[in-house]
């Protein structure tokens, strides 16, 4: 495999964030609807917001894409950094791109002061857990959640 490229998006790269976008939904089982996609799109370009994007770029072909949003902490006085989606195409997993994709993420925090950066994952999900046991701490934490819909 060539080397890979982690750019941040912009608007020309829609299409091929939109494809993974739509695999990534996929693979969690859920299809967001049309809204919170454009939605989405819209506050990853706006440079107001404290959400940004990357994609990891093979030659001309998009084969992973992280989206992460900066928040305040109680812990710190810096913010933290939500890895809130990570995702790699499935003919390319296992080649470096998750790991490209997550040194971004932690070169990125870095050089906008961020105390940490955390993330979630499914425990079902051993793969990508092999990969985030060799560059991340597990906080011992567990997950709860009440939704709004």
């Amino acid at each position: 495999m060539q080397s890979v490229e982690i750019k941040v998006i912009d608007r020309s790269d829609f299409d091929a964030w939109f494809s993974l976008w739509k695999n990534y939904q996929r693979f969690y089982k859920v299809d967001l609807p049309e809204s919170v996609t454009l939605e989405t799109w819209a506050r990853l370009l706006d440079p107001v917001q404290p959400m940004h994007a990357a994609l990891a770029m093979v030659g001309e072909q998009a084969l992973g894409l992280a989206h992460t949003i900066y928040h305040r902490s109680t812990w710190a006085t810096a913010d933290d950094c939500y890895l809130h989606d990570l995702f790699v195409a499935p003919d390319a997993r296992g080649s470096g791109i998750g790991r490209a994709l997550i040194d971004h993420v932690y070169e990125d925090a870095r050089r906008r002061g961020a105390f940490r950066v955390y993330w979630l994952t499914q425990e079902s999900n051993h793969n990508a857990r092999q990969l985030y046991d060799r560059v991340a701490d597990r906080s011992g934490f567990i997950h709860y959640w009440k939704r709004f819909d």
